[in-house]
């Protein structure tokens, strides 16, 4: 016999009679693996040395993987005392255990603590593998796995939660996923904890080819925290143009709010976490482009999502998003942001590969090599005079009508009621839901 994949040898210290000191570490990694036999005895050679006390090694190696090794291995291990040459020889037949990974206790559920068998050695797993061996095993996701990392504060959590006068404790946790079944902190507790180690790098180019950097920054902590971060920092380049139709001005922003904000909540609740990279933002001269890691989830066409189709990578991350008011239902983000660009010269793109999802808008204020605005008379075609017109027609109009009216959105609508009743073209009567816009007299 030679060493290989799922047999290894080991040798009794001579003098105290001790297993080495990688004896745990071997049969975890069998447990982790294919399973294997350990024969304690014989030299790394193949050559046979014999144990003197086979009861004593038989203890001693029980006592060891009881001790050494979580969650409990034994149940998958068979000790037994054979013979080879006329010597005693101890061998322990460990099979694949239905709880891995296998850990080293005195190291912990982390990569110098989860080993696996490749050929005739031991190698550590990384946190990625292990998390799909903790999925694959339990049948959980990824969000509903437990995390490696039970170490978390959720300062950045409990504000938004407060924000919005909503209970955060235990039981709400419990509820929200971010505790499981076991009492531990899942993934998703990860994802929302001050401590996430997931980040979102943004980049500002000068030009439209993205070849010269003005700008660099790297976005940490809680998702919640570099959604609000990110998108303030996209707002901060997103800059106002303003043009007159007669006495009446019109402010058009490069980007439509609500498409930023969509696009970047997309980046972030649909993408795979299983990746460890950053979602990446880049904005140059005549786009903004959010990169996501994971691609569709399998089964799914990129025509299926423009009709509205939603099928979401990390559920219980979305619904936390939506309990905070984030978001306003499954599946409208891609098609708002569409809407958003109705009549627009330059549509958005979306575009999806093995492992990646982008999302790219364009500037609609983008302006051609003879200074004249190519988009934004296309985009905002005379939006307050045709809500000014329909008012006239009408005698009164509420938020629902101009929705109808414009194709947009409740924030749009609401913005542009806001802005003609700041301006004293109209005034509102009735309140809540009963509001209706009239012409002022």
């Amino acid at each position: 016999m030679i060493e290989n994949l799922d047999i290894e040898f080991k040798e009794l210290d001579r003098v105290k009679g001790t297993l080495p000191d990688s004896t745990a570490k071997e049969i975890a990694a069998f447990a982790n693996t294919s399973g294997g036999t350990m024969y304690i005895g014989i030299r790394d050679d193949g050559s046979i040395a014999g144990v003197d006390n086979p009861d004593d090694a038989m203890t001693r190696l029980s006592n060891t993987i009881r001790d050494s090794i979580l969650p409990d291995v034994m149940p998958f291990v068979q000790i037994r005392c054979i013979e080879m040459e006329g010597k005693h020889i101890v061998r322990a037949t460990v099979s694949v255990g239905t709880e891995r990974p296998y850990y080293l206790a005195r190291e912990g559920l982390k990569p110098k603590g989860v080993y696996v068998r490749r050929g005739s050695s031991c190698v550590p797993v990384n946190e990625a593998g292990i998390r799909e061996m903790i999925m694959e095993t339990s049948g959980k996701s990824f969000e509903e796995s437990r995390s490696l990392n039970q170490d978390l504060t959720f300062e950045a959590f409990r504000s938004e939660m407060a924000k919005r006068t909503l209970e955060f404790g235990q039981a709400q946790m419990k509820t929200l996923k971010l505790i499981g079944s076991d009492g531990l902190f899942t993934n998703l507790a990860l994802l929302l904890s001050d401590q996430c180690p997931y980040t979102i790098k943004t980049a500002v180019f000068q030009g439209t080819d993205n070849a010269v950097f003005r700008e660099r920054k790297e976005f940490s902590g809680s998702l919640l925290t570099q959604l609000e971060d990110v998108y303030h920092f996209l707002d901060f380049y997103n800059k106002t143009r303003a043009r007159f139709n007669g006495l009446l001005r019109e402010d058009t922003r490069d980007y439509p709010e609500d498409a930023v904000r969509e696009a970047l909540l997309n980046s972030i609740i649909h993408r795979d976490y299983l990746f460890s990279g950053s979602t990446i933002v880049n904005l140059s001269d005549d786009h903004m482009e959010f990169i996501s890691l994971g691609g569709l989830i399998m089964g799914l066409s990129m025509e299926a999502i423009l009709m509205g189709v939603s099928q979401s990578r990390n559920p219980n991350l979305a619904d936390v998003f939506y309990r905070l008011r984030l978001v306003e239902s499954y599946g409208t983000g891609i098609r708002k942001i569409m809407r958003l660009y109705s009549g627009n010269a330059i549509q958005p793109s979306f575009r999806t590969a093995e492992g990646a999802f982008t999302v790219s808008l364009p500037n609609i204020n983008i302006r051609d090599t003879h200074g004249t605005c190519e988009t934004a008379a296309v985009f905002f075609p005379d939006e307050r005079r045709t809500i000014v017109e329909f008012v006239r027609k009408n005698g009164a109009a509420s938020r629902k009508d101009i929705e109808k009216e414009l194709h947009a959105g409740s924030t749009k609508a609401y913005k542009l009621l806001k802005r003609l009743c700041d301006e004293g073209i109209l005034q509102t009567q009735g309140q809540g839901n009963q509001t209706a816009y009239t012409l002022a007299r």
